[in-house]
């Protein structure tokens, strides 16, 4: 029997669950991912419980791993966030994402007038994060933004 403060959530036999993304970013990691066209279960929940965070969201998605470039996109939006790797209904692996020095072609340069706005060239910027804050450089023209207003 589950007390009034308890909450069951089936588990996922094989997939990933994205841990300790913070509340505000959930929508934007699903929007990034593009989730929302998923068939698969997705489960996510917000604002829940966090030592680290103070809250933070979860999300889990069943029959889906990762790739190097989604995992770069998942850490330009939330940093401290983990990856929990389901197998057989268990944690086979536990990664934490990292901020690469470089991305190329997962984000938009901000300025209208770059080159990559304009012609067929791939994005690519170098990357300074301090904290939460992350910065992102555009190769070709020198702009520099944050990393919420260049997600593609």
């Amino acid at each position: 029997m589950t007390n009034e403060k308890e909450f069951k959530v089936t588990a996922i036999k094989d997939g990933t669950v994205i841990d300790h993304v913070p509340s505000k970013q959930l929508f934007k990691v699903i929007e990034i991912l593009e989730l929302e066209n998923y068939t698969n279960q997705i489960t996510f929940g917000m604002n829940l419980e966090s030592k680290k965070l103070g809250n933070k969201a979860i999300i889990k998605i069943a029959d889906r791993f990762f790739e190097n470039d989604d995992i770069n996109r998942i850490a330009l939006i939330a940093p401290q966030a983990k990856l929990n790797i389901i197998r057989n209904y268990k944690v086979v692996e536990k990664r934490r994402v990292t901020i690469p020095e470089i991305i190329t072609g997962i984000a938009k340069c901000v300025n209208p007038h770059c080159v990559t706005n304009h012609q067929p060239v791939e994005t690519r910027f170098t990357i300074q994060s301090s904290g939460n804050s992350i910065l992102l450089t555009c190769y070709y023209c020198e702009k520099t933004t944050d990393q919420i207003n260049v997600i593609k």
